[in-house]
């Protein structure tokens, strides 16, 4: 009888502690969640298939082109819950979301080695860029609604209005978080450090706004990355507090000689013709004027750039910018991971967007090897994090390595008798023959894309692959691309396939290669589990 109780009561134990187990995974979601990765990640978190380019067509009809021997990455990082009909996330891991934000370290725990990126020796730690951060402390609620009392909002900034063309990241927020950019924006040109927020606003609302000010707007090069937050026990911000650096006990004086230095540079770009001489200009005097040095003294501005002229790759990425915009040419600070944190920016010419990263091309004599690329370019040592995942792809063509370094000249010299290269009618991409294809390999249906790509899935089974789809036409291409902007392609393939091999993860990386006589290669590098 001793022995049934006690089998009895230990049966009551486990119940309990089970039930207990079921309200707080009820009750913190994201708990499960987390043992859900931390169960089933570490095999496909390994896989090679790492490199996260967030696409966004710049038109509506969700057209994109590849021209040239471009190879354009598209991929997605994807994981599901543990149900038995697999739903999933539909944002790429990496990218650090705004309503995912529970404090201010996440950046440290997104594992970056999972994204494959290779950053060259010559360039390797030219980096220092520091995300922004906030220093959150939660009050009392009666201290918090007595705070903002006598604080007030400052400056509200209700007057003012950005040009979509060069502040972007305003548009990337809905109404209250452009109410509060603007109060912040208008605190920060008045020197006032310290007031409450203009809306009631979470602590990951205020970060995205501040985040979305900072990286828009350069000319306020006395504002740090970092600002303080108190906020109520319902997570709501009571009082925001701003810091600033040592520029800001004489801001005038400063501010006159910070655009007397950008000023050099500008009128001498102002006797160029076209916009993209002037950005060369631009490229190549900061490169002559400014040294990296790790610790110097406030490089999270352009100020250290142009006034110092010694800073990491987030002044010459903010100085760059500045003197872009002053110019009237739309230009982009974008920060996200390169080995370490990293700062680069992206630059509006009249055939679309390009990658330029200063800092890197500032080694030895001063290179173009990271200047007007595009995001396939890119795709290898560069990943966009945060709100910078939403700022336009970088698709242009037309002033794509058009300068040459030093030791790119060299090397032509040495091979100057071959010229068939050099033909302007000479089309270097590669044909379907080149890759042992034929005509009748060719698909020319979505449904026939979808049923290939499940076949091949469903053959292979789970575990880390690559296979490849040959489509034919611009049409067909301009179907597939929306499919995965759109997340058809779930519908489409995937989830049947997954739901087919009773798998729960996967993670997938695309290349589209343009070939020759307007055919397309589509590689999928797959890690499914």
């Amino acid at each position: 009888m001793k022995i049934i109780k006690k089998f009895l009561y230990g049966l009551l134990i486990i119940f309990v502690l089970l039930s207990g187990f079921i309200m707080v995974c009820a009750m913190k979601p994201e708990l499960s969640g987390q043992i859900a990765k931390t169960l089933k990640l570490d095999e496909i978190g390994n896989s090679p298939y790492a490199s996260d380019i967030v696409l966004r067509s710049e038109n509506d009809n969700n057209v994109a082109s590849v021209s040239g021997n471009q190879i354009q990455t598209i991929s997605v990082a994807e994981v599901t819950q543990d149900t038995p009909t697999p739903q999933y996330e539909t944002r790429p891991t990496g990218v650090v979301w705004a309503d995912e934000r529970k404090d201010d370290d996440t950046a440290s725990q997104v594992d970056m080695s999972l994204f494959g990126i290779s950053v060259p020796a010559d360039v390797a730690g030219k980096n220092g860029y520091e995300p922004v951060k906030g220093d959150n402390s939660q009050i009392g609620d009666e201290e918090a609604d007595q705070l903002r009392s006598e604080l007030g909002v400052g400056e509200t900034g209700d007057s003012l209005r950005f040009d979509s063309r060069f502040y972007p990241y305003y548009y990337m927020l809905d109404a209250k978080g452009q109410h509060l950019y603007r109060q912040i924006y208008a605190n920060a040109n008045a020197l006032k450090d310290r007031f409450a927020p203009v809306e009631n606003v979470s602590l990951s609302e205020l970060k995205n706004a501040f985040e979305a000010v900072y990286n828009d707007h350069p000319e306020l090069f006395w504002v740090d990355t970092a600002y303080s937050c108190k906020y109520k026990s319902d997570g709501q911000c009571a009082e925001i507090d701003l810091q600033f650096n040592y520029t800001a006990d004489n801001l005038s004086s400063e501010k006159t000689t910070f655009n007397q230095k950008a000023k050099e540079i500008i009128d001498e770009a102002g006797k160029l013709d076209t916009d993209y001489e002037k950005e060369k200009y631009v490229h190549d005097q900061l490169i002559s004027k400014v040294e990296y040095v790790d610790f110097a003294k406030i490089n999270q501005s352009a100020y250290s750039a142009l006034v110092n002229g010694r800073t990491v790759c987030a002044g010459y990425a903010r100085a760059f910018q500045y003197i872009m915009q002053q110019m009237g040419i739309p230009c982009y600070y974008c920060t996200g991971y390169a080995g370490e944190s990293h700062a680069w920016d992206i630059t509006a010419l009249d055939d679309g967007y390009y990658n330029v990263d200063v800092t890197w091309d500032d080694t030895g004599s001063g290179t173009y090897d990271y200047f007007n690329k595009s995001d396939a370019d890119f795709s290898w040592n560069h990943l966009r994090q945060n709100l910078s995942v939403n700022l336009p792809p970088c698709n242009g063509t037309k002033y794509r390595n058009l300068e040459k370094s030093d030791q790119d000249e060299d090397s032509d010299s040495d091979n100057s008798d071959e010229t068939e290269n050099n033909d302007e009618d000479y089309d270097s991409r590669r044909s379907i023959t080149d890759l042992g294809y034929s005509k009748e390999n060719a698909m020319t249906t979505l449904q026939e894309y979808y049923n290939d790509c499940y076949r091949n899935l469903v053959s292979r089974g789970r575990g880390s692959y690559t296979f490849s789809n040959l489509v034919s036409g611009d049409t067909m291409f301009s179907e597939v691309y929306g499919a995965y902007q759109s997340n058809d392609y779930k519908q489409g393939y995937m989830d049947s396939a997954m739901s087919q091999l009773d798998a729960s993860l996967y993670r997938v990386n695309w290349q589209i290669e343009a070939l020759r006589d307007n055919y397309y290669l589509i590689t999928h590098n797959v890690a499914i589990q």
